[in-house]
């Protein structure tokens, strides 16, 4: 999944369409994230005990389809690349932004993954 947790991501379909919010926690086993503040819900928590009834509002899991990641660089909605990188023997795997990259090039023509 290319998405991580604390991702600035935007909800490109869904009823908090163009919301734009932390990444919570993904669940991989179901492809879901939890972002913060989208898909609230009511809970209506029944009195158990000494315990009183309330009404809680939290947050559930969408799919991960229904975001996209917003790239820290250029603050814009974009794509996710990988690019492995061999460094003292080791094969490392750096994430990086396409819109970055492409407005890098456009300035500079290298590529600077960090």
């Amino acid at each position: 999944m290319k998405i991580r947790t604390w991702d600035k991501v935007e909800v490109i379909s869904w009823k908090d369409k163009k919301t734009r919010a932390e990444v919570l926690k993904v669940f991989k086993d179901t492809n879901k994230v939890l972002v913060k503040w989208v898909n609230v819900v009511t809970r209506h928590i029944k009195k158990m005990g000494a315990n009183p009834g309330q009404i809680v509002k939290m947050e559930k899991a969408i799919d991960v389809s229904n975001v996209m990641l917003v790239c820290p660089f250029t603050d814009k909605v974009t794509k996710v690349g990988f690019v492995s990188v061999e460094e003292k023997g080791k094969t490392k795997k750096y994430r990086f932004s396409k819109v970055a990259v492409k407005e890098q090039n456009k300035k500079t023509k290298d590529v600077i993954i960090k």
